[in-house]
This record gives C-alpha cells, sequence and structure tokens, in this order.
C-alpha cells in the first residue's frame, strides 16, 4: 500500500494518463478525477478522463474540460473513489486488468491496481487526492474547485456523520484559493426540480417501515421515474431522503435500474453497518453509507434486504 508521498512520485513518473470513474457517477469520483487531470496537466503531462455516459447536469460541468478524444491509447490508467471494478462502466472494462493506480477511501476496496492507496477514514476520496496532489504542487483554483465538489457532496454539504476536523480542514484550505463554493452548494444542496420534487413526494407516499419504524424502505420503479418523465439529474442521492425521516436510522432505497435489477443504498446510523449488510448481497461501501445492486421481483429483493438487516443487527424484528 502506497503512502502519499509514495503516490505523488509515482504520479510524477507517469505521462499520457487516462483517469476513470464509477458507474452512476458522483460528485467525488468526478471531482476528484477533474482535479487529478488538472494537476497532473499543471506539471505539464497528458492527461484526460474517460468519457462516463452516466454522467449528470449537476457533475457532468466538471468532467467536460477534461473528456479524452476519440481514439486516446494510454500509457497509465488510474482509478479515483472505485471500490471495486465491478463499479467500471461499459467503456471502462477493458481496462480492468491494467489500472496502474488505484486510489480510493472505501472500507471496501479491492486492491485492484497494479499500485494502490486508500484511506477508509476519510469521508471522500478528495481529502486524500488533496493530500497527493498538494505534495505534487500549489493547489490552485482549477485543481480546488472539483476537490470542493467532492468533499461536500460526500460529506452532504458537511453534515454527514462522516465529517471529521480533517474534512473541515481541507474544506477551508480549498475556499482560501478563493472558488466560487456558493455557487456548488447552491446547486447541489439547495436546488430541486419539479420532477424530484414530485418523486420524492411517490417515494414518502409509498414508504414502509420495519423494526419499530426505525428501518424505511423506499422504492424508485422504472415506472415513476417514466410517470414524471424524470432525468438521471433528478434522481441524483435519492438515498439522502429516508434518512431524514425521524426516528429511522435504517434507510434502504431501491432504484429500478432494469426491469428487475434494483440499486441499493443503505443510509445508516450506528445501530446498523451498512457495508456488512450490503456485503451478504454483494456490494459494499462505508459503515454509514453503502450499496449493492440484485436482480429480481420487487418484493423478493426486499425481503433479501430485510433478512440481510436482520442478520447483522441483533435486535431487528418485522
Amino acid at each position: 500500500m502506497l503512502t502519499v508521498s509514495e503516490t505523488a512520485e509515482l504520479l510524477r513518473s507517469f505521462d499520457n494518463v487516462l483517469i476513470l470513474t464509477h458507474v452512476r457517477p458522483d460528485g467525488d469520483t468526478v471531482g476528484c478525477a477533474a482535479a487529478l487531470c488538472a494537476g497532473l496537466r499543471a506539471l505539464g503531462k497528458t492527461a484526460y478522463l474517460l468519457p462516463n455516459p452516466e454522467l449528470t447536469d449537476t457533475v457532468g460541468p466538471y468532467a467536460a474540460p477534461y473528456a479524452a478524444p476519440a481514439g486516446f491509447v494510454p500509457d497509465k490508467v488510474v482509478s479515483t473513489d472505485i471500490a471495486t471494478t465491478g463499479l467500471f462502466p461499459e467503456n471502462a472494462k477493458p481496462y480492468a486488468g491494467r489500472v496502474d493506480l488505484a486510489i480510493d477511501h472505501h472500507p471496501s476496496f479491492e486492491h485492484f491496481g497494479k499500485a494502490n492507496i486508500v484511506r477508509p477514514e476519510a469521508a471522500a476520496c478528495a481529502e486524500l487526492l488533496y493530500d497527493i496532489l498538494a505534495s505534487l504542487g500549489p493547489i490552485t483554483p482549477e485543481i480546488a474547485l472539483p476537490l470542493y465538489v467532492g468533499v461536500s457532496t460526500d460529506t452532504g454539504c458537511f453534515a454527514y456523520a462522516n465529517t471529521t476536523a480533517d474534512t473541515h480542514a481541507v474544506a477551508a484550505a480549498l475556499l482560501r484559493t478563493g472558488i466560487d463554493y456558493k455557487t456548488v452548494n447552491k446547486v447541489f444542496f439547495r436546488t430541486k426540480s419539479r420532477k424530484r420534487m414530485q418523486l420524492e413526494g411517490a417515494m414518502m407516499n409509498d414508504c414502509e417501515f420495519y423494526d419499530h419504524n426505525r428501518v424505511a424502505i423506499l422504492s424508485v420503479p422504472r415506472s415513476l421515474m417514466e410517470r414524471f418523465q424524470a432525468t438521471e439529474t433528478d434522481a441524483e442521492d435519492l438515498s439522502a431522503l429516508g434518512a431524514q425521516i425521524e426516528g429511522v436510522d435504517c434507510a434502504v432505497t431501491m432504484r429500478e435500474l432494469r426491469p428487475d435489477v434494483w440499486k441499493l443504498s443503505l443510509r445508516t446510523g450506528d445501530r446498523v453497518n451498512a457495508t456488512d449488510v450490503c456485503r451478504l448481497l454483494g456490494g459494499g461501501g462505508h459503515r454509514a453509507a453503502a450499496g449493492a445492486t440484485i436482480e429480481g421481483p420487487w418484493a423478493d429483493c426486499k425481503e433479501r434486504v430485510l433478512n440481510a438487516i436482520a442478520q447483522n443487527v441483533p435486535d431487528f424484528t418485522r
């Protein structure tokens, strides 16, 4: 496992770099990738991001300036905020066996790179990227802005329990570069489309509660997305909704990606280890935020999720 200084030195030796982001890209994977690309270019390196077909309107602008041109052939491949090659987009799968450096912060990280660095205690992978890039050179506004996107989105604008003193220290350093953090906060945390609000209302109307109302199951079938003509941007981070319900310490959001294929997102309190639950379902993540993908009819998948929770929570009752 590499240290920050060793990772910086390795990156200094790289050129013609392609940077990968994960499926259903969020602010952390895109922010890290964009910041790393900017940092490498500041060193005179050629670096690009592999275009991600699932980019939304909110995170897409941070990746756009760095998109690899058609036909680009990299000498080195780096992944950011990806715990396993199973989270590679389809166009990234050909690189699954040739990642030269993997940078991550998930406890479930699978060390798939030829070289790896992971910081499980970091609230966001962007915290780790900040230290790496600071070892490479000055943190310019061009680098700082996407890093702030990563740190702020993975902490729910510093409201989630994963936020630490180190998180705030990194955010403060980024703000001192003069970035427009106000617009980031407005776009990601204080703006919702009408379709998004309709989705949330429908999810709450159909929400099911278990375990003395401590476990909430919310579903987003494809039919719901179609009813409101909602886009991926409208559906971003819907998993945060259930955790806001008073008394709930285990919120499960089930999003139907394809017929009978469900993406699970768990947001939990101290009583429930989200990673342990999702590991039983073939996924992983953090103690308070994890995910998995399972297949089958909604009712069957819901039962599998409840059984996985029951196996990990001694006082769970129906």
